[in-house]
């Protein structure tokens, strides 16, 4: 594989040569050969004057760019623009808002978000389970949303629940996020509707290996992670930190969670400000890939990046949710 740019700077300019934008495409997303994204043969050509490639099989379809089957797919934009965009999205630490992106690529604000929400498509998680025999897995939940105290009166009044134990700015309506983090690993992050027992533990028995320890707040929601299945064999180890008392004893805490919470916080009041619930999944994905490939660096996040565009499509129709069933 050509050597990709390891600076913004070298990106911009290398990916201002359509061929070796092409190529570099060519060799992260076929690297046993290019393939016919409708028949899967390996026999193809290259029309070099258009940049694309035809499939030597007789079926429809014959032809195809490197943007077919991929986030790019129909999108009119070069690829002097979507590595860039790509690149400042993996790595900007607290992301990149669509205006910004906009006024960098020399696109409509309009555009610039749709980009953006194709992107965070290929940044979405798929891997395997977290934890394992002699792991540390942290699960916490948080709320996202508006503070009372910067709504106005009518707002307010709407929003509020009143002095209750959660006190005179608790909001009604705030969006729900759970999280499971490996200690020294990964992080998954899901939005939920509320924070019960029936709705936190298929997550956590879903998405954890058995015999994994478990940290996590007071939240009688997890009491019932500590017991073995009617086989006899343990499920998982619960070990409970009570924020009322302590915020760590020895190594039992959920500060690692905590660390993530507040990166994705800064991200959503710095940079996007104001996130649609409906859209707030797309935000987690963005977070956690980030989180996840922290690790890495800035060249080896973009060509992660780019390896899964392959397989993943997103219209403007579903990014707004107009394929969504109405409701009434």
């Amino acid at each position: 594989m050509a050597t990709p740019p390891s600076t913004l700077l070298e990106a911009v300019r290398y990916f201002s040569d359509p061929d070796r934008a092409l190529a570099l495409m060519v060799d992260v997303l076929w690297p046993a050969g290019v393939t016919c994204p409708t028949c899967g043969s390996t026999d193809t050509m290259f029309l070099r004057t258009r940049r694309v490639w035809k499939c030597k099989k007789d079926h429809p379809k014959r032809q195809f760019s490197i943007k077919v089957g991929t986030i790019m797919e129909d999108s009119p934009i070069g690829l002097d623009k979507w590595l860039p965009a790509m690149w400042l999205l993996a790595n900007c630490k607290n992301g990149i808002s669509s205006y910004e992106l906009a006024r960098a690529l020399k696109v409509t604000q309009k555009t610039a978000w749709f980009m953006l929400g194709r992107i965070r498509l290929a940044m979405q998680e798929s891997g395997g389970k977290l934890g394992g025999p002699g792991s540390t897995v942290e699960v916490d939940e948080t709320w996202i949303g508006g503070k009372a105290r910067n709504m106005n009166t009518r707002r307010r009044g709407k929003a509020v629940k009143g002095a209750g134990k959660r006190g005179p700015y608790a909001v009604v309506g705030k969006a729900i996020v759970f999280g499971m983090l490996e200690r020294a690993g990964r992080v998954k992050v899901r939005t939920v509707p509320n924070v019960k027992r029936n709705t936190l533990e298929p997550h956590i028995h879903e998405h954890v290996e058995r015999e994994t320890e478990i940290h996590s707040d007071a939240n009688l929601s997890y009491d019932r992670l500590d017991w073995t299945d009617a086989f006899g064999q343990q499920k998982y180890t619960h070990k409970v930190v009570d924020h009322a008392v302590e915020y760590v004893r020895d190594n039992v805490h959920v500060n690692g969670l905590e660390n993530f919470w507040s990166l994705l916080k800064r991200a959503i009041r710095g940079t996007y400000v104001s996130v649609e619930p409906f859209h707030l999944f797309r935000y987690l994905d963005e977070q956690a890939f980030r989180f996840n490939a922290r690790k890495d660096d800035d060249q080896g996040r973009f060509i992660e990046t780019v390896r899964n565009v392959l397989g993943r499509r997103l219209t403007y129709r579903q990014l707004i949710g107009a394929d969504q069933p109405a409701t009434t």
